[in-house]
């Protein structure tokens, strides 16, 4: 498995105290295919993170690098056809669901995969829903799981999902990790996931970055850091119920 993107000494400074940081000196990689679970507490940043990885925000400090290339040297629309960053309350753009859905399209001048669109809203429990109804007048999970097609047709390198099943039913929120799962294993996409659920991390990632203290803690593989974490902190964290882990 190749190196697909990098790292390097990333760094955010708080917007409410310029002299402090949200986070600092991250440095990690993502390889192709592979699919990391970011988990840590509120306030870590971790949608920051997020955001900078998609170049949505700027870091104070650091580089970043997609396919050995320095972000520098990507233009701005180039780089998000290649990483795409699906928000935790999804954005529905003015128009109908199949014009949300081709949305991809009309902006990088590609041909609508109709039958790929029509197999994603299935697979998630969508097929019944009709593509003339106004994006704005569909219920959040309904906008969560369609804005999860759409950024799936633009089929990125790698995905970076902030919360996207947090407001899903069980139902749905299964159906959503399957077809992003299955979608990473056939298609070589990688998936960069922040999540709360511990159970949904344990299934869907490979590796996990854990976020605390400003720094990012841990990174291992998935089982080793669940069979035995080797900070106290992390230790701490996943011994805690839900809502104390959350908080703590």
């Amino acid at each position: 498995m190749g190196t697909r993107l990098i790292l390097h000494g990333i760094s955010k400074k708080r917007h409410d105290r310029p002299s402090d940081y949200l986070f600092r000196d991250i440095s990690a990689e993502v390889g192709e295919g592979e699919r990391v679970a970011v988990i840590g507490t509120s306030g870590q940043g971790k949608t920051t993170l997020l955001r900078i990885l998609a170049r949505l925000d700027r870091p104070d400090e650091g580089e970043l690098r997609l396919h050995g290339k320095s972000a520098d040297g990507w233009k701005p629309q180039e780089w998000r056809k290649k990483i795409c960053y699906v928000a935790q309350q999804p954005v529905m753009l003015p128009g109908s669901v199949e014009e949300n859905l081709q949305t991809v399209s009309r902006l990088h001048g590609t041909p609508f995969d109709r039958g790929l669109a029509e197999r994603s809203m299935a697979a998630l429990g969508l097929e019944g829903l009709d593509w003339s109804k106004q994006g704005g007048d569909l219920s959040g999970g309904e906008k969560q799981r369609t804005a999860l097609v759409r950024a799936m047709l633009l089929q990125p390198d790698v995905m970076l999902l902030d919360e996207v099943t947090a407001s899903l039913d069980p139902g749905s929120k299964r159906a959503a990790e399957r077809l992003l799962v299955d979608w990473s294993q056939s298609g070589g996409a990688s998936l960069v996931w922040i999540t709360h659920d511990l159970e949904q991390a344990a299934q869907t990632s490979d590796s996990v970055w854990f976020m605390d203290e400003g720094r990012l803690m841990e990174s291992a593989l998935t089982a080793e850091f669940f069979r035995g974490p080797s900070t106290e902190q992390a230790r701490r964290f996943i011994s805690r119920p839900d809502r104390e882990r959350e908080e703590y």
